[in-house]
């Protein structure tokens, strides 16, 4: 089967460097110097190649290219030779397009979901075993490109599902869950979201479950589909704690 892997993460969730300031769940982390994006003060840049990885500055990517490159690269020739299949099996670049731009507008929806499929507030040790997939449909007559989608399928898989189909993914993902140990945090919960043929992986560096507050949902699965049908892109998990509940 033909794949289409985006990299990185699109979300991270482990404890901010001592020299970052505190930052909200689900906002972008700088790949090279780990600083945190503070949406009052400027949008993080996408490297223009996978269009997911996030920096700071020029000056981040810059330096942060030679590591990057491999991964960078192999998604841009992946990409490519996928639009160059003749007939039915090629793949369609609209739907290509229109998953990155669903990925990142839905990242904190996405990674919620794992982080309550993989059940890791109960069992952490699921983040190196399992990945979530979820399968979705695609309506090219929908005006409006964040309704495009819709959940069709959701299932808890082996990691190796990824990893395994490609080892050069699979090495990404271990710099990134490394990167989230050191940090205090307990790896990289993978979600895998594909749409026919076409796959973007989302590796989502997942804190401790002890600094996590948010609640265990049963209902994720429904919430999910909700608000990916709506075209909502303002969920906010839910927390209860000492002062009430808390939104985000």
């Amino acid at each position: 089967m033909a794949a289409v892997y985006a990299q990185p993460a699109a979300a991270n969730y482990f404890t901010a460097p001592a020299h970052a300031p505190p930052k909200q769940r689900g906002y972008r982390v700088c790949d090279q110097c780990g600083a945190v994006e503070q949406p009052h003060l400027g949008r993080f840049r996408l490297c223009g190649g996978c269009m997911t990885t996030q920096y700071c500055s020029q000056d981040c990517q810059k330096a942060h290219w030679s590591s990057h490159k491999p991964i960078c690269q192999h998604t841009a020739s992946q990409i490519s030779s996928a639009k160059q299949q003749p007939g039915p099996g090629g793949i369609d670049e609209g739907v290509v397009k229109s998953l990155r731009k669903f990925v990142s507008a839905h990242s904190s929806l996405l990674s919620w979901a794992g982080f309550q499929a993989l059940q890791l507030k109960r069992v952490p040790s699921n983040v190196r075993q399992n990945a979530l997939l979820i399968e979705l449909n695609y309506r090219h007559s929908a005006s409006d490109a964040l309704r495009r989608f819709s959940v069709k399928a959701t299932h808890v898989v082996p990691r190796t599902y990824v990893t395994d189909n490609d080892p050069l993914v699979g090495q990404d993902i271990l710099r990134r869950e490394e990167r989230c140990r050191k940090s205090g945090g307990i790896g990289c919960a993978v979600i895998i979201i594909q749409c026919g043929e076409v796959s973007q992986v989302m590796p989502v560096e997942v804190d401790s479950p002890s600094r996590i507050s948010w609640d265990m949902r049963e209902d994720w699965l429904q919430t999910l589909q909700r608000f990916v049908e709506a075209g909502r892109t303002d969920f906010k998990p839910i927390s209860t704690t000492s002062r009430g509940i808390v939104y985000g």
